[in-house]
């Protein structure tokens, strides 16, 4: 295999159309710790997080080898693209570099422990997801749990406080990825059965609403990330098949609205013009997912 097609496969094994939301979930983590934003913290912690996210779905495919066989062959192991043991290999490798990064930074700047331990127990749950959310029925749960901690990550780099901001921001997280991932297992949202992953979807709008937004970026966040949804929604109303990767690509980049909102809620000096910035991420991950698939 030539440098270039490694490259391709590397790129598909990590789903890197997604990281523009682990960088507005750093920024987001950040601002709502209290610390303020600093473009070198973010840099660096956005790194370390870029490292396990995809160090994570290395192990994803690894762990998913046997299942890819039969339901999707055309999956870079399977079809003999690259080895099992190659791509656990570089898995836990980018895991254990992310792990390092950020408790290296943490200590240069006099953080402590915490940012190095909440990046350890991202870690170990980002491997247990991985290994054990195929008939698991905690796991859209375990999922959300590892973008929270990534929230609590970046907090304690950048010298913040795991506080009621940071406790409540990551439970909006949590509560919309569980209702994206129950979501992206319906056909369609006619039935009653899946009013309850709507539910989940409608708790952060109702914490958002608690308390005042920053602005006018605030508003246009929150709308943007209302927009998010409804379009979601509506093509899973269909019938058609074909659009539920469509609403579920949707609803991944909406985690960058939905950091915006968060990161307005905060009030934190700067707040407007990071929750613009965190907006960005939601184009940029479409735009990225027509290049490399993030599913």
């Amino acid at each position: 295999m030539t440098t270039s097609s490694r490259a391709r496969v590397y790129l598909r094994l990590g789903r890197v159309s997604n990281l523009p939301t682990v960088w507005t979930n750093v920024l987001c983590g950040m601002a709502l710790s209290g610390a303020g934003l600093r473009a070198s913290a973010a840099a660096l912690v956005g790194l370390a997080a870029s490292l396990m996210y995809v160090g994570g779905m290395f192990l994803n495919d690894a762990f998913d080898r046997e299942i890819d066989a039969r339901e999707r062959p055309e999956r870079p192991i399977p079809s003999g693209l690259v080895s099992a043991r190659e791509v656990f290999a570089v898995g836990y490798g980018l895991l254990g570099a992310g792990v390092l990064s950020v408790g290296a930074y943490a200590h240069l700047a006099g953080r402590g422990l915490g940012a190095a331990l909440a990046g350890a127990l991202l870690a170990g749950a980002i491997v247990l997801y991985d290994a054990w959310h195929k008939g698991n029925p905690l796991s859209p749960a375990l999922m959300g749990l590892c973008r929270v901690l990534v929230y609590a990550m970046a907090a304690l780099a950048a010298g913040g406080q795991l506080g009621t901001a940071v406790l409540g921001g990551g439970l909006s997280l949590l509560f919309y990825l569980i209702g994206l991932t129950a979501i992206a297992k319906q056909e369609n949202l006619i039935s009653v059965r899946s009013l309850w992953a709507l539910g989940f979807m409608a708790v952060p709008f109702l914490y958002a609403i608690g308390a005042p937004l920053a602005g006018m970026m605030g508003t246009i966040a929150y709308g943007a990330l209302a927009g998010c949804v409804i379009h979601a929604v509506r093509l899973l109303r269909g019938t058609r098949r074909d659009r539920i990767p469509r609403a579920v690509v949707t609803l991944i980049a909406g985690i960058s609205l939905l950091d915006a909102v968060l990161i307005a809620r905060s009030g934190a000096p700067g707040a407007s013009g990071a929750a613009a910035l965190a907006m960005l991420g939601f184009p940029l991950t479409l735009a990225m997912q027509r290049v490399v698939r993030g599913t």
